[in-house]
Parts: C-alpha cells; structure tokens; sequence
C-alpha cells in the first residue's frame, strides 16, 4: 500500500463505522436506553485520526470527508430528537385522561434527554401545560354544574348564596378544590419538568443529572410557573365571574371585606377588595341621590347611624384578621373613607337645601311684616327690629352649622378608641372645630348687628391706632348713636330684651357649653373694645361714665367667664 492509498483506505474504515445505529432511525416506541443513546451517540462521531493526516497531499481531503460524516451524524441525532418528542408529546397527551396520573420512568428520562434540546422541551412543557390546563377546566366546570358521580359531592353552585362558604377558607369549596388542584398540578409537572427535583429514577437518570442540570435551578423555577399559569388560567375567569356575581346578587360589604381581607395570600385578593369598594361606592351614589332633611331638632339623620354601625362591624372584622409576616395590617382609611365621606357630603347637601328653604321663607315673612306700624316703637326696639332684616341670613345658618356639628359627633363620638379610625377622627375634629369657630364667629357678628354696633367696630379699632380719628364727632359713632346701640346691647346681655343663645339643640353637652363660653367671651372682648375707646379722652365724649355705665369685669361676671 503506497503512501497515498494508506488515508483513502483508513477514512473508508471509519465511514463503516459510523453507520447509523437502529436507535436512530428506528421509528418503534423506544426503550430505557434510546433517550441515553440518542443524547450520546455524538461522543461516537471523532475527527481524522493522526495516521489520516501523515499524507499531506489528502489532508484536505480527509478533513473534508470527516465533516460530511459528522454532518451526516447530526442529520441522524437531530431526527431521532425530533421523534423522540413527538413520542413525549403523545405520552402527556394520554396523562390529561386522569386527575392525578402516575409519570413512567421512561418518560421521565425521555424528557431529561430533550432538555439538550431547549426548544423541543419548550415544545414538550407547552404540551403539558395546555393538556393538564383543560382537563382542570373541565374537572373545574363539572364540579361546579354537575357535581360528583351519582351527585356525590353535590354542585358547587349550590351554596351560590352563601358567599363565605362558597369561596371562603376552611370551608369555602371552590377555594378547597383549588388548593388540593394546585398541590397535585405541582407534583405533575415537577415529575415531568424537573424529574430530579422528585425522585431519583436510577443509574441512567444519574447519568443525566449530572451533566449540569442542578445549576438550571432558576431555570426550572420559570418552567414550573410558566406551566403552572398556564394550568390554571383556564379556571381564573370562571371562577372570577361567579364571584362576582355572587357578591353583586348579595351586596353585602361585611361579606366582601371578611373575604378580601382573609384570603390576602390568593392572587384574586384584588378582585375581592375591588368588589367591596364598588359596593361601597353604589351605596354612596344612592345616598347622594336622596339626601335627607334636617329634622326639627337638629338630630343626626339614619343614615348616619347606619353607616357608623356598619363600620364599627367592618372594624371588629379587620381587628381580627391575621397579621402577616412583616406585623403591618393592610391601610384601613380608604375603606372609612368610602363609607364615611359619602354620609358627611348628604349631610351638607341636606344643610344647604334646609338653609335655601329658610331664605324663602324669610323672604316671605319679612315681606308681610313690613307694615308703618313699626315706626312708632323705641328706638331700641327700632334698632332691634331694623336689624331682623339683616341678621335673618345669618341666623339661618346656625341651625344649619349645629346640624353638621351634631352629624360629625355623631360619626366621631363611637370612633374614639379605635386605633385604626385615629387619623380619620382627627380630621372629624378638625372639621368639628371649623364650624363651632365659624357658628361663634356668625351669632356674634349676628348679635352686634342687632344692636347696631357690628359696623361701629371697625371704628373702635381704627382709634387705637390713631390720634386723628376723633369718635365723638363721628356720625356712626356720636354719643347719641352709640348711646341708643349700647343700651341694647345692655339689655340683650342682661335679659330683657333678648339673651344670648345657648345652642339647646347641639347634642353634645360638653361642645354645647364651649361655643357659649365662646360667643360669650368674643362679646366681652367687643364690650372691652367699645369701653377703651369710650374712655379714650382723645376720642372727645363728654359724659363717658353715662354712656358706659358698666365696667368689661362686670359683663364678663354677667356672661359668666
């Protein structure tokens, strides 16, 4: 054999050797061995062996003839994959038949195999995925229309009016077969995705687990919940929709909260909340529809009532909820915010239709009381009945201010002591606060009006400040005008003609007794004022003491501060 012949004849002995073995091009079912042999067969394909490559004349030509021949190889193992898919996909295919199927050795490795190829075993988890994703949903529309065999267990949908039992753990039913659907689901695919992270199925399954695939574990984690959403995004809209038409035909908030608030670990928690609010929120817009009047005494309307019942019960609910991991409860101000916020704004509708009615009325009333009779009264009387013109808006809005007054104690007075309701009472307070400041503010300016002094005030205060304004000489405030206005004030305060008012109808004692104090107080501050500039020798009064008889220190023992 010359020297040039030797390459020829060795690169025909090793194109002998590699004939394709039966495994594969063997279209048969395959055995234990065929997913090992197809994934090692590659180790049997070498290059040129160094004899091969002593002629330099046929290097090229051995190097050529062994690519053809690894080309020709691959051809062969790329089939046999491609086959050996198939045959997984068929074999997933037949497990969708059971509710909880039992995964062969064989395909187990069958599937170890095709993680070589990436795209064939997405192919393969895909499969599984759809095949278990509609045999839950059939498993999940059964149960829920036709029950168990012979009716045992019965239909879910026969506890459809009872919500808490028909969702809610540990003896809600869809939520029960969700749990034992999940935890079965689970072991399937991890058996067929991730056989080692189950059980370790022998010498060849060994073989496979360690060429690397522990360090996929994140990998696998995606697999796994890819597959697993898929299985179960089949039963997600039915099972919302009957949810939510349970809880609609029933609008019943506690039920909703109870369910939002004890299954926060469910994906669907936001469904739930959802519900409640959007019920929350009809119920508000139907109260915002009809308004209620403001009873004769100033008290609080129902739905005041109501609506601080309900929520003291949605709160012993949140109180007893579980704490999660991190020891901080769910925000619970948006929930009183959406109960509470509504009643407060059909309150103040109910004030400002009670105080257009009042102006109506006052406008009728004063209209037939106008008659020339009332210019033979005294001056006083004069001053008083003048001033019923002016003073009736004013007075109009006190009612209205103890009605919102009595409605936010209403709805704050039950909250105090819940923790949870601190930021909300605070701002009850607040407002609280805002409208006795505003009702002392109105009934005093009401009080000066009538007396004549409400426009002289800026004048006093003016004085203080300067030496040119002289008082005495002033139309408005002459001894003659001031004279006739101070007795009425005199006599407001000490009971004869009128006296100050004591807000009998604001309900709560204690709140009732500090607007007093201060109305009574912002008028012995006025009284001081008037008295200073009385006194004032620069203001020019020739007799001060008549026209003030009474010292500030003895109107404030008279007002009682």
């Amino acid at each position: 054999m010359t020297e040039d012949e030797e390459p020829k004849k060795l690169l025909e002995i090793q194109r002998l050797s590699v004939i394709p073995p039966p495994f594969l091009t063997s279209t048969l079912e395959p055995t234990t061995e065929t997913p090992k042999d197809v994934a090692q067969h590659k180790s049997l394909i070498h290059l040129p062996s160094p004899e091969a490559n002593k002629a330099d004349d046929s290097k090229d030509l051995a190097i050529i003839e062994s690519l053809e021949l690894m080309d020709m190889m691959a051809v062969y193992q790329e089939g046999a994959y491609e086959r050996l898919c198939r045959w997984v996909q068929a074999e997933c295919r037949r497990l969708g038949d059971t509710d909880n199927p039992e995964v062969s050795e064989l395909l187990r490795t069958a599937v170890r195999c095709l993680k070589e190829r990436l795209v064939l075993f997405k192919y393969c988890a895909e499969e599984v995925a759809n095949m278990r994703h509609n045999a839950l949903f059939r498993r999940f529309i059964s149960a829920l229309t036709r029950g168990g065999p012979g009716g045992i267990p019965r239909p879910i949908e026969v506890h459809a009016h009872d919500p808490l039992r028909y969702v809610e753990l540990p003896y809600g039913i869809i939520l029960s077969l969700f749990l034992l659907a999940l935890a079965s689901e689970r072991e399937l695919v991890l058996a067929l995705l991730d056989p080692d992270a189950v059980v370790d199925t022998g010498p060849t399954a060994r073989q496979f687990s360690s060429k690397g695939l522990e360090s996929d574990i994140g990998k696998n984690e995606t697999d796994l919940t890819f597959v697993l959403d898929r299985i179960f995004e089949g039963v997600c809209r039915p099972f919302k929709v009957r949810v939510e038409q349970v809880l609609q035909s029933q609008p019943s908030f506690i039920i909703s909260y109870k369910l939002s608030n004890t299954r926060e670990f469910y994906s669907f928690t936001m469904l739930l909340r959802k519900t409640f609010f959007d019920i929350l929120k009809t119920r508000g817009e139907k109260l915002l529809r009809y308004p209620p009047l403001v009873a004769v005494d100033l008290s609080p309307p129902p739905a005041v009532r109501k609506g601080v019942s309900v929520l003291l019960e949605i709160i012993e609910t949140h109180d007893g909820i579980m704490v999660p991991a991190s020891g901080k409860k769910s925000d619970f101000d948006p929930v009183i915010s959406a109960l509470l916020d509504p009643i407060i704004q059909i309150c103040e509708q109910a004030v400002e239709a009670h105080k257009s009615k009042g102006a109506i009325h006052s406008f009728r009333r004063n209209k037939t009381t106008s008659d020339p009779s009332q210019l033979s009264k005294s001056s006083v009387d004069a001053i008083l009945a003048n001033s019923n013109t002016l003073a009736t808006s004013q007075t109009s809005e006190t009612p209205s201010k103890i009605f919102l007054i009595n409605c936010l104690c209403a709805i704050q007075q039950p909250l105090l002591g819940h923790g949870v309701a601190s930021e909300y009472v605070k701002k009850l307070g607040t407002m609280i606060d805002n409208h006795m400041n505003s009702l002392v503010e109105k009934e005093v300016g009401t009080i000066l009006r009538r007396c004549g002094l409400s426009n002289k005030m800026s004048h006093f205060q003016n004085s203080l400040n300067s030496e040119e304004i002289l008082l005495a000489e002033m139309e408005d405030t002459s001894p003659t005008a001031l004279s006739e206005c101070l007795k009425a004030f005199f006599g407001l305060i000490l009971g004869s003609e009128s006296s100050p008012p004591e807000f009998e109808q604001m309900q709560v004692p204690k709140l009732r007794s500090e607007t007093c104090i201060q109305v009574a107080r912002s008028l012995a501050e006025a009284y001081e004022l008037i008295y200073k500039a009385i006194m004032d020798p620069k203001n020019r009064y020739p007799d001060p003491k008549s026209l003030s008889r009474h010292p500030p220190d003895q109107i404030r023992t008279i007002l009682g501060i």
